[in-house]
Formats: structure tokens, C-alpha cells, sequence
């Protein structure tokens, strides 16, 4: 059994957490379901879901993985016995099934970031993208994109993920703050930032069906809970740092990140389309086929789109990375494996379940293309019933010795930790079980297995 590894700094962690949250979901889904959801009154449901519902969650795996000191499987087997290891199990399986598809799209990154510095794009973004998005292009680089994430994890907590998240958070939010400046000086942004941030009350009560799952869902996304990735990562604390204080800083950044990033995408599209455009814009290849169209239009959108794919990139490194060592935890504690190894290994095992979504194009379920499935089984049923299970475990189930660990290293009071405990018994966990069964309904109606939802708020 490896010796147990440690943050080298708070700051690591905060970082490496914080990375781990600002990916793909913040960059590549967060404006685009934004847009497709009704701008400002997705924006505000979103907000909210991440303050009421994404921290207090956050802090139940917080508890959990530093309390233990263990991997999500072996955590939740100490604390409660063999049969609450199903949580933990579930949570490395949802980690283990996101990265398998969120591989493929870091490899469209990389391939756009080639693409964009060519001009490749330029005069056909949707005929480019059906040629690079499905088939042998798309498995190579969904190999590339996997072999630079093991080789991350292969070298450590401190030596590879602490020290690449110092780099890539950071890169991350100044190059948004410098898309964004830009981006204020274009014709025709103005409307984008009217829609993204006026909310219309009359949308988001006439759509809060399809809003609030779709919030709920991209709250745990960005937060990267319900993937046993905040526990794992908190397994690695000391016993002085503050849970809640630390909490705060990584839902704080995440949420800036997010925001940057709507930003940044709205206005670009504001300013070639109209505002009713933007609102049909959904699908994983929106983003590259309607910025790539933008790019191709602005000045310097060479220049342009070699930045906003490179952003791309670093998120999507510094939340995969996160995922591949949710798993690499749990074997190398249980079994004589060592880091390297097991992150390779593993790291084949997610390509070759990722196979299907990069030929998503031919390969489709009840007439819905892999990529579509594998991220919707995510979103609607894996996050929300991992994330449940937390809740009811931390809520109810070791109730007392949570309230104690979450206010370690803090000023808190006993009243303080009894108010969340309470918030995780009732309004938390509530809305999570809507969400869980909004998006179970989605995915049956999808699957034509329901000819129209059973409620629709």
C-alpha cells in the first residue's frame, strides 16, 4: 500500500479544487446552457442552486474525505459499513463514465486550437466540425487528450496536480478577464449582455421544468460533486484547515469563472446573430460551431480563437485530472499498484469506454447520438443520485460526527453546523430529488419510453 500524499500548501488545494470545478461544464456548457435556457433567468435559478444547493453538498464530501483521510470507496466504508461503500462506488463510476466522454470534446479542443491558428475552420465551422467531431480523428485525439491527463496524475498530488492546477487556474482567469475586455469593445455586444444579464421572470416561469434541472445539473457539474472528486481531493487536508472558508473560495472562483465565460461566448454570438439565435444555440458541438463562425468573421479571429481554445484547454486538463485520480486513489490504497502504473492503466480503461462518443455520429440511441447520452445519463441520474446519497449519509446518518468535523480548524458553533445539517436534511436534499426526477422523466420521454412528461411545473 503507497504512503497516503498531501497538499504542500492550503493554497494547493484551494487551487487544485477549484480547477477541478472550472472545466468544460464552466466553459464549454455553462454559456450555452445559459443561452439555450433563457440568458439571465437560467443564470439566476443557476446562482442560486450553486448557494443552496452546491455548497452545503460541497461540504458534506468535504467532510467525508478529510474526516477518513480515504478515497470515496474506502471513506464511506469506514464511516458506515460495507453497504454505504455503494456510495462511494457510484461517485468513482460517475467520474470514471464523465471522463470517458469529456475526453473526446478536450480532444475537439485541441484540434480547434490547431484549427484556429490555420484558419482552418473559417469558411465551412459546421462541415469542419462533422469532419473532426466523429471517427478516427476524434479517437486519436481523445487519445492524445487522455495520455496528457495520465501523465499529470502519474506524477502526483504535489509534483503533478497541485503544481498544474497553480499554472492553469490562474492562466485561466486572466485570460477570460482578457477576452472579456476585448470582447466589450465589439458592435453588437451590447445585446448579448442584455440577455445574459436582464432576466425575464415570465421565460423562467414558463420553462422552469426544463430551467431547474438543467440548473441543479450544471451546478453539480461545475462543482465536480457527485463524481467523489471533492472527496477525494479533501482526503488529502489537514485537520486546521476551514471547510467552510475553503468552500466559499472554491464555489466563489468556480462562479466567476462561469460568469466570465458567459461573458465572454453571448456577446461573440450577440454580435453575428440575433438574440433569438442565440437562445436555439444547445448541443455539445454549439460551441465550436457557432464561436468558430464568430471567430471567423471578427478581426484577429485567428488570433482569437487560438486564446479562447487554449483557455478551453486548461480547463478541461484541471477538471479531467481530478476525475482519473478520483480513481487512481482507490487503487493504489487497496492494491499494490503503484501511481504510475494505475493512472496508465485506468487511464486506457476511460479511453476504451469513451470509444462510442467519439464515433457519436454513427452510433445513436433511440435516435440520440452517444455523446448526447452519455452526457445526459450524467447530468440527470449519476450526479443527482450520487449526490443524494452524500446527503442522506452526512444528513442523517452520521449527523453528529459531521457537525463535528465541519467546524475544525473554525470559529463555528454548535448552531452554525446543526443549521446545515437541517439545510441538507430539507431544502438541499429536496431539490435534489425534483432535479433527480425532472431529469429521469427528460431521459424517459427522450428514450421515447413516455410519450410526454408526467409533470411539467
Amino acid at each position: 500500500m503507497s504512503e497516503r500524499e498531501t497538499w504542500s500548501t492550503r493554497a494547493g488545494f484551494i487551487l487544485a479544487a477549484v480547477g477541478s470545478a472550472v472545466g468544460l461544464g464552466n466553459i464549454w456548457q455553462f454559456p450555452f446552457q445559459a443561452a439555450s435556457n433563457g440568458g439571465a433567468a437560467f443564470v439566476v435559478v443557476y446562482l442560486a442552486a450553486v448557494m443552496l444547493i452546491g455548497f452545503p453538498a460541497m461540504l458534506a464530501e468535504f467532510v467525508v474525505g478529510r474526516s477518513t483521510e480515504r478515497n470515496p470507496i474506502d471513506a464511506f466504508r469506514d464511516l458506515g459499513g460495507n453497504s454505504w461503500s455503494l456510495v462511494g462506488a457510484l461517485g468513482v463510476f460517475a467520474a470514471f463514465w464523465i471522463l470517458s466522454f469529456y475526453s473526446v470534446v478536450g480532444g475537439w479542443v485541441i484540434r480547434y486550437i490547431l484549427g484556429s491558428a490555420q484558419g482552418a475552420y473559417f469558411a465551412d465551422p459546421s462541415g469542419y466540425f462533422g469532419a473532426i467531431s466523429s471517427g478516427p480523428a476524434a479517437l486519436a485525439l481523445h487519445a492524445v487528450f487522455m495520455a496528457l491527463v495520465v501523465g499529470v496524475v502519474a506524477l502526483g498530488v504535489e509534483d503533478g496536480i497541485e503544481m498544474g492546477t497553480k499554472l492553469m487556474v490562474p492562466a485561466i482567469v486572466v485570460l477570460l478577464l482578457g477576452l472579456g475586455a476585448w470582447v466589450a469593445t465589439l458592435d453588437g455586444a451590447a445585446a448579448g449582455y442584455a440577455y445574459y444579464l436582464s432576466p425575464d421572470l415570465n421565460t423562467l416561469t414558463e420553462n422552469l421544468g426544463s430551467v431547474l434541472p438543467a440548473a441543479v445539473g450544471q451546478a453539480f457539474f461545475t462543482l465536480s460533486l457527485g463524481m467523489g472528486a471533492m472527496v477525494t481531493y479533501a482526503s488529502y487536508l489537514s485537520d486546521d484547515d476551514s471547510l467552510p472558508v475553503d468552500g466559499s473560495l472554491i464555489v466563489a472562483l468556480n462562479t466567476l469563472v462561469g460568469l466570465l465565460a458567459g461573458l465572454v461566448v453571448i456577446p461573440i454570438l450577440a454580435t453575428q446573430v440575433s438574440v433569438e439565435a442565440i437562445r436555439q444555440t444547445s448541443g455539445a458541438g454549439a460551441v465550436f460551431i457557432s464561436l468558430a463562425e464568430a471567430f471567423g468573421q471578427l478581426p484577429a479571429g485567428r488570433v482569437l480563437g487560438v486564446v479562447f481554445f487554449g483557455v478551453l484547454l486548461l480547463a478541461a486538463l484541471s477538471s479531467a485530472i481530478s476525475l482519473l485520480e478520483v480513481v487512481v486513489s482507490f487503487v493504489t490504497r487497496n492494491t499494490g499498484w503503484d501511481r504510475k502504473p494505475a493512472a496508465a492503466a485506468f487511464g486506457l480503461a476511460v479511453f476504451l469506454l469513451g470509444i462510442p462518443t467519439a464515433f457519436s455520429a454513427s452510433l445513436t440511441f433511440a435516435g440520440t447520438g452517444a455523446l448526447t447520452w452519455y452526457n445526459d445519463l450524467a447530468y440527470n441520474l449519476l450526479l443527482p443520485v450520487s449526490v443524494l446519497g452524500v446527503l442522506v449519509f452526512v444528513g442523517w446518518i452520521r449527523d453528529e460526527h459531521a457537525a463535528q468535523e465541519v467546524t475544525r480548524g473554525t470559529d463555528l458553533g454548535d448552531s452554525a453546523a446543526g443549521r446545515w445539517i437541517w439545510a441538507m436534511r430539507t431544502v438541499v436534499s429536496l431539490a435534489v430529488v425534483v432535479t433527480l426526477f425532472l431529469g429521469v422523466q427528460g431521459l424517459l420521454v427522450q428514450a421515447n419510453v413516455l410519450a410526454e412528461p408526467i409533470i411539467a411545473l
